[in-house]
């Protein structure tokens, strides 16, 4: 089988790692893929958004199966083009891929079906957003209706970095039209778990949880980035909380979708906060998080391959779908100054015997040499049979791994430590 990889980030490298194990693959091409990609699959210069020409060379290629795994090009409608011209697909179309793409809309898919979610206002004039920050509570949190990167939600500390936060996505376009309207909403507190999940519109089938690290410096400190790094699963999803969660969330969504005639078919990641009052849905994702897949798919027992096409052909309750009773930690290496300015094209060493957990997310390939090409740089992912063999064989393996400029957090894992202690 030929198969297509959309995308070009760790994520997209830990999917390709995976498929790569099933027996009938004779070729993988990711589009546009990245220099440490180039090693497990045959990169193509193609961005992600560049859907007219994904479809040609996917026709071009007699690709076998697709697999979208960014957001942009779903919600642009990626698989819809794809499976016009006969390629299945893994992933959603853009009608289903709506429910990241529009936070007004989920927000309002969960009103109107009950699922457990943070109170909240929609605004798309800035005065009338600005008049109800005069009183609304403080902390807030001001979300861009469209995509942004995973940087539209800004955490208000005070009225006015609220209004700050509205003005600069209303006002100075900040995120482009994703700021066209603005969602403003209750802030919720208590841990947060990212649990992503196979469906096909029948069956959804929740994957191993995580615990991702968002912010850049250590302690939860600095800005919010893409994510510093994850540990699965996540002490504080017991199954206690994955029963609620199937009966008050998971199962909901999928059927609230399907009543809306957005059957949703891939994999459909819920971001959690597991409050005082219940677990609620701080977002939804149409795809597989990053850097979550780093470490919940190194946990999959069960072919890949073989679950996405369930998840396409509507068949996924036919598929045994299992993960291993272990522990993974990863560690983001990332250029210093990331998220906001940083250098890069500096040469990379990563050592052979570690390069099968290695998911390379920004870098390219110049005469030979592996060169760093972006903020989030790789991924350092290690299993064990506990948490804190996995966080420190992680570790270790950053510790091998070089390239000028290097930073990553010290303390992945530390939160969910205290956790099982506690």
């Amino acid at each position: 089988m030929k198969i297509l990889v959309v995308g070009g980030g760790g994520r997209e490298h830990a999917i390709i790692k995976k498929i790569k194990e099933n027996k009938s693959v004779s070729e993988i091409f990711a589009l546009p893929g990245n220099g440490g990609i180039a090693k497990d699959a045959t990169c193509v210069n193609i961005g992600a958004k560049d859907i007219d020409s994904i479809v040609k060379f996917a026709v071009d290629n007699s690709i076998d199966y697709a697999i979208v795994a960014p957001d942009d090009p779903l919600v642009l409608g990626c698989v819809d083009a794809l499976s016009a011209k006969g390629i299945p697909c893994f992933g959603p179309d853009a009608k289903a891929a709506i429910i990241e793409g529009s936070k007004v809309f989920s927000k309002n898919l969960m009103k109107k079906y009950n699922i457990p979610t943070a109170q909240y206002e929609v605004f798309n004039d800035m005065d009338k957003a600005l008049e109800y920050l005069e009183s609304a509570p403080i902390p807030t949190v001001i979300k861009a209706d469209g995509l942004a990167l995973g940087k539209g939600v800004i955490i208000a500390n005070t009225r006015q970095e609220a209004k700050d936060a509205v003005v600069s996505m209303m006002e100075d376009k900040v995120f482009g039209d994703s700021g066209n309207n603005v969602v403003i909403e209750e802030f919720l507190t208590g841990p947060e778990v990212s649990v992503l999940s196979f469906t096909d519109g029948k069956t959804v089938v929740p994957m191993v949880s995580s615990m991702d690290h968002k912010r850049a410096l250590d302690n939860d400190q600095g800005l919010n980035t893409g994510g510093m790094g994850t540990v699965a699963p996540n002490p504080y999803y017991t199954d206690v909380v994955a029963k609620e969660c199937m009966e008050k969330i998971f199962v909901p969504t999928m059927n609230a979708m399907n009543a809306e005639g957005r059957t949703f078919k891939g994999c459909l990641y819920f971001g959690l906060m597991l409050t005082e009052n219940g677990p609620k849905v701080i977002e939804y994702n149409c795809r597989f998080g990053d850097p979550e897949t780093q470490v919940v798919l190194p946990l999959l027992e069960t072919d890949l391959l073989t679950i996405m096409q369930a998840v396409t052909n509507e068949t996924l309750s036919d598929v045994d779908v299992k993960f291993a009773d272990k522990s993974a930690c990863c560690v983001i290496m990332a250029s210093n100054g990331y998220p906001k300015s940083y250098d890069k094209g500096f040469e990379m060493t990563i050592p052979e015997d570690i390069c099968d957990n290695v998911y390379v997310a920004g870098a390219k390939l110049s005469e030979g040499k592996l060169l760093t090409d972006g903020g989030r740089v790789l991924g350092a992912t290690a299993i064990a049979e506990t948490l804190e063999e996995a966080i420190a064989d992680s570790y270790k393996m950053v510790k091998e791994i070089k390239f000028e400029n290097a930073y990553y957090r010290t303390d992945i894992g530390k939160k969910a430590l205290l956790a099982k202690e506690g």
